[in-house]
């Protein structure tokens, strides 16, 4: 028997139901895919932010003359 039939079997009605991660910690697998999701995102809009604004203290300031890069 597979580990997917003996749990259905050990778990009857609840098998298939949202189970939490952790089972003292109130998120469940649902949440924390969406968690997840969300910090990927703000990190890479970090990592894009963090390039714009090298490129403009790089190239856009001196350019423009409003500041020297030594």
């Amino acid at each position: 028997m597979g580990e997917a039939k003996r749990r259905q079997k050990n778990l009857g009605e609840e098998y298939g139901k949202e189970e939490r991660v952790v089972s003292w910690f109130p998120l469940t697998k649902t949440q924390a895919s969406d968690a997840y999701k969300l910090t990927t995102r703000g990190a890479w809009v970090g990592i894009i932010s963090l390039g714009i604004t090298w490129v403009i203290i790089r190239f856009v300031g001196p350019a423009f003359g409003w500041w020297e890069v030594n």
